[in-house]
């Protein structure tokens, strides 16, 4: 397990699950059978048939004793698919915020670490008579596009595809105590090769080692976070989470940005911008300079990757100008401000630092992980995964909708995750109930953000 990985697992607290979350919704039809009963054995049967296409979800963790080393994945060798797939019931009639409400309960759930470290959920009595499904995946096994890589994998492309060949799994029995030691020993000696591996392979020439040097500065310079004041978007958080969505169709959202020469993911974030501003107008705060700032995880997965879990990321710290009032004029700055980011490879720089993660000792890690509960840098986090753009399918069910979750750190109060699937945009907006009782006002401006956003590429048109 890298550095990054078991990060995550020590960032975790019972406040802050650091599970990857999905909240979708599939026809309800193919589920039921004759008499209107869901079919969960069958359910049940066809994730199985699908688990050898992801390994690790029949692994679990073990953890080396006297914390002599990072956790490792084994075998579970007592897998049993019933600890991982449920199905859970609505009052009937359930609308979408009851829907939302138990998919939060769900997703403040820790992982049981003695199993494989993801859950779904399905989900009956909802009153148009569709199925839901909550998914959690730990984010020490996933990041935003291996995670889109399982639904990859547990899903299908049609309605009714050929069965599929599935070979005898026969796990292997995890090592004695013994055996993790001297494994953990071998690795403390490896592991910090792979931050001189990294850089290595950022900076085969000298071009490159000058773009990597550039990125890091450009990461250093783009946060003034010591220095600056703290938005009400950064406090503790709870035990109580809310869920939203904000959906618009992806070629309006991907037009208007094209006519101001802009990226789907520059009008996100415009949009992200204008809501926060909303937000803090409404709790009296001066926004007349505001400035927020942002962090956009970027894939570094290369395409011989995909299907890997793990993380692969790298990021981009994006100063949003919020307090321009019109979109067209926060999308023109957030614009340029990615450009600049981009040519002085800013997220090659992050790569590299993130890498450096290598060089701490396994026993210092989880105090150096939960430093993240107080960091001074970032207002939220802004993550988008592009998804197919064509419908998946599920026991012969069409997905209709996926709105995805971001897990909130310890004084992040708002999460916003941002997924295309076929042919719409989907914002999950993840907050914190106690700390952002308000978010409702968040939610209400994304959704006339995508209305100014076609309104003005309508204008630049």
């Amino acid at each position: 397990m890298t550095a990054l990985d078991a990060s995550f697992l020590y960032v975790e607290t019972d406040h802050t699950p650091m599970h990857i979350g999905a909240l979708t919704v599939f026809e309800g039809g193919p589920f039921l059978d004759e008499h209107g009963a869901f079919r969960l054995e069958q359910v049940r049967a066809r994730v199985s048939e699908r688990l050898h296409l992801v390994p690790k979800l029949r692994k679990r963790i073990a953890t080396v004793p006297l914390r002599q080393g990072r956790p490792v994945w084994v075998d579970d060798v007592d897998f049993d698919i019933a600890n991982h797939v449920n199905l859970l019931a609505l009052p009937s009639p359930g609308s979408r915020e009851d829907l939302a409400a138990l998919c939060c309960t769900l997703q403040m759930r820790v992982l049981d670490r003695a199993h494989p470290l993801w859950e779904l959920w399905f989900i009956e009595g909802l009153d148009d008579g569709s199925i839901a499904m909550v998914e959690k995946v730990h984010h020490t096994m996933v990041d935003g596009v291996s995670g889109v890589d399982i639904a990859a994998a547990l899903f299908d492309i049609e309605p009714d595809p050929p069965p599929p060949q599935v070979p005898e799994w026969r796990p292997v029995p995890p090592p004695e105590p013994a055996q993790l030691l001297v494994q953990s020993g071998y690795a403390r000696l490896v592991n910090p090769t792979q931050w001189w591996r990294t850089a290595r392979a950022l900076t085969r020439t000298p071009a490159e080692a000058v773009e990597v040097a550039s990125g890091m500065v450009d990461a250093l310079s783009a946060q003034t976070g010591l220095l600056r004041r703290r938005l009400t978007l950064n406090g503790p958080v709870g035990d109580r989470r809310r869920l939203h969505s904000v959906s618009s169709p992806l070629e309006e959202v991907r037009s208007a940005a094209r006519a101001l020469d802009a990226t789907v993911n520059d009008a996100v974030l415009s949009i992200v911008g204008g809501a926060a501003r909303a937000l803090l107008d409404h709790r009296g705060a001066d926004v007349d300079d505001l400035v927020l700032h942002v962090l956009v995880p970027v894939s570094i997965r290369a395409d011989g990757e995909r299907g890997a879990l793990g993380n692969r990321v790298s990021g981009i710290l994006v100063p949003v100008p919020a307090a321009e009032p019109a979109i067209s004029d926060r999308l023109l700055a957030v614009r340029d401000q990615m450009a600049a980011h981009k040519r002085r490879h800013q997220s090659s720089g992050i790569e590299l630092m993130l890498d450096g993660i290598e060089l701490i000792p396994s026993a210092l890690l989880p105090v150096a992980a939960r430093v993240v509960h107080h960091q001074p840098l970032v207002d939220v986090v802004v993550t988008n995964v592009p998804g197919p753009p064509f419908p998946l399918y599920f026991m012969g069910a069409e997905l209709l909708e996926a709105v995805p979750i971001v897990p909130l750190a310890g004084n992040l109060t708002i999460g916003i995750a941002v997924l295309s699937y076929a042919d719409t945009l989907t914002i999950g907006v993840y907050s914190d109930a106690d700390s952002c009782p308000d978010v409702a006002v968040f939610v209400a401006a994304l959704r006339s953000g995508f209305e100014e956003l076609s309104a003005a590429g309508t204008a630049a048109d």
